[in-house]
């Protein structure tokens, strides 16, 4: 029996999850985490297989605590359930060592089965994510911009397009808020972009955001 935890910050998803795959002969939900410190007790506690991880999760603010999740807890092994542009995390979640990402809009049936090939030590991501880095790959020069930009950047462009100010952000992420300002005038220059509205619009024009 495969044991499965949620960590998702809305209580509809993991109702539904947990709906989706009571009664599954194969798999379990024996856990559920609603923010990052749950998240941590419940893992502390008890053995999961496998964690359905949301990368908009309250209190993981960065790819550097899934990170610190898979070596802390190296018998339970990650797949990125999330909404979260695909583009932008599928590569860095790939980097980081998750065993899976799928898109929230994938239907459940493909969920399920990437939890038992995950559970059989396969590395798996959605066909969606597959098609979107391989047309990324083949694509115009100014369609892979994104590929120069660092994980630290693109969480700082995400914290942006949320609304957030430099302070906000610079708190969430445990940096000065001068860093961030350089992180900034960084991203400004590599998507040859003046200001914040077209940063934003021309981050979004390439799915990055």
């Amino acid at each position: 029996m495969v044991k499965i935890c949620i960590a998702d910050s809305l209580p509809v998803v993991v109702q539904g999850l947990q709906s989706y795959f009571q009664g599954n002969p194969h798999m379990e939900v024996v856990a559920s985490a609603k923010n990052l410190e749950s998240l941590l007790n419940v893992l502390n506690g008890k053995r999961c297989d496998i964690l359905l991880l949301d990368v908009e999760l309250e209190g993981l603010s960065s790819i550097r605590d899934i990170k610190s999740l898979l070596k802390d807890f190296s018998e339970t092994k990650i797949v990125l359930f999330t909404t979260v542009s695909e583009q932008m995390y599928a590569p860095i979640a790939i980097k980081a060592g998750v065993s899976a990402y799928v898109s929230k809009r994938s239907d459940l049936k493909e969920l399920e089965g990437t939890i038992a090939k995950v559970s059989e030590g396969k590395v798996v991501f959605s066909e969606t994510v597959k098609k979107s880095i391989e047309m990324l790959s083949k694509g115009k020069k100014s369609e892979r911009l994104f590929k120069k930009l660092s994980t630290r950047e693109i969480e700082v462009l995400r914290y942006l397009n949320d609304g957030k100010k430099n302070k906000e952000v610079a708190q969430i992420l445990g940096l000065d808020e001068k860093t961030i300002s350089t992180y900034k005038l960084r991203l400004l220059a590599k998507l040859n972009v003046t200001n914040l509205v077209d940063l934003l619009k021309k981050a979004k024009d390439l799915d990055v955001i």
